[in-house]
């Protein structure tokens, strides 16, 4: 792979032997290095998504050429025509995943293939041409390597990474995109909660869904994102941090995150519940890694702060709003947490829903001791602190 400026990409992207569209080739990638570098912001001022990063990967594909050659760029407008099929139909996927420079001075990436197949799966529900997912996360290491000056050293920060794939097609009819433009850029991001991670209040919206049966709700697309706006305006509006997102009575997810609840059981164990994936529920990273730590406790490896007498039992499982009401009447929750690549862990402390004020547990700190247990360990893999299962990934 060029490291150095070379010649410019070539504007006619090779086609293959066999005369088929040729597909993403990482070994192609052809690097312009910005030669005016932006100052890095001081970890304090950073504010999520605002400071991008000097470069960004960006290739494109034609019907009848495939993928062009890669490109690391300096980062900087694109150029589309208005009647690109992403305009006006939301032919647009994204990922969302982050970097992690790690004591030993290494960067990290967490689970990165589960995010690269959960990109093209996204792009493939928006009919959109498909890409080598080997291929596209080598560059997207190159990528990370370029931009390492950007991620603070600081405790808690990383450099968050957004893919992003969009329908390129320029016509008024609605057909799918034979055309798209595909991009990688970068932000320097810092905990969640600058001053510390404290309970979430979330409103249950009783009129507006996120997603619904049938829908894309497990895709990471536009369509999901833009139209959750103007309720989470109402929440804010109304004290409330983050929207609940609810079909029927049924939980679904808070804001942009998946949901769990902790039970007591008779047996002195505690059920680890989270909604299943029913095509309404983004299959989180953060969430499926959530659900195989706690499985491993304490038979694998035992979680920070918790005793190996306990037995968690992760399980999918619907969860209603009546059965919260219920469990919690009852003395049976222990906490409650939301969970992402963003907030990694925070816990749930009201919620609004029918006009009243649902108030679950506390802790002192924030976290309770299964969400911080599972924070902790999570975060230690992340920054390869703890080996477990190669989920840490060297950006080598």
């Amino acid at each position: 792979m060029s490291t150095h400026p070379p010649s410019p990409p070539r504007d006619d992207p090779p086609v293959t032997a066999q005369g088929k569209p040729a597909g993403l080739h990482a070994d192609a990638l052809v690097v312009e290095r910005a030669t005016d570098l932006k100052p890095v912001p001081p970890a304090s001022e950073l504010r999520f998504g605002q400071s991008m990063t000097d470069h960004m990967l960006f290739v494109t594909y034609d019907p009848a050429q495939g993928w062009s050659a890669p490109a690391i760029k300096p980062y900087g407008p694109i150029t589309l025509l208005p009647a690109s099929s992403c305009f006006q139909y939301a032919t647009s996927a994204f990922e969302g995943m982050k970097a992690y420079l790690g004591p030993d001075g290494k960067l990290r990436l967490f689970r990165p293939e589960k995010n690269m197949a959960r990109f093209a799966r996204s792009a493939a529900r928006m009919a959109l041409p498909g890409f080598d997912q080997e291929e596209l996360l080598k560059l997207l290491k190159e990528l990370v390597k370029i931009e390492q000056r950007w991620i603070p050293a600081e405790p808690g920060h990383s450099l968050y990474i957004r893919p992003v794939i969009v329908g390129t097609r320029a016509t008024m009819g609605l057909s799918p995109s034979d055309s798209a433009m595909l991009w990688i850029m970068c932000a320097p991001a810092g905990p969640y909660m600058s001053n510390g991670v404290r309970p979430l209040s979330l409103l249950a919206v009783p009129d507006a869904v996120r997603a619904w049966p049938g829908g894309t709700g497990e895709h990471k697309i536009a369509g999901n994102y833009g139209p959750s706006l103007t309720p989470h305006q109402t929440a804010q509006e109304k004290g409330y941090d983050q929207t609940l997102w609810l079909l029927g009575d049924k939980i679904t997810e808070a804001g942009v995150m998946n949901l769990f609840v902790a039970l007591k059981r008779d047996d002195g164990g505690v059920d680890l519940f989270t909604p299943p994936l029913d095509g309404t529920i983004l299959p989180g990273i953060t969430r499926q890694s959530m659900l195989e730590l706690a499985a491993a406790h304490p038979a694998r490896m035992t979680l920070p702060g918790l005793p190996d007498t306990l037995h968690l039992h992760p399980a999918e499982r619907t969860l209603t709003m009546p059965e919260l009401q219920d469990w919690l009447a009852e003395g049976r929750v222990s906490e409650m947490f939301a969970v992402g690549t963003a907030v990694v862990v925070v816990p749930i402390g009201r919620i609004g829903y029918q006009g009243k004020e649902i108030t679950l547990p506390s802790f002192e700190g924030g976290l309770g001791p299964i969400g911080r247990a599972l924070h902790t360990r999570l975060t230690d893999i992340q920054y390869g602190r703890f080996e477990w299962e190669d989920w840490s990934v060297k950006c080598d």
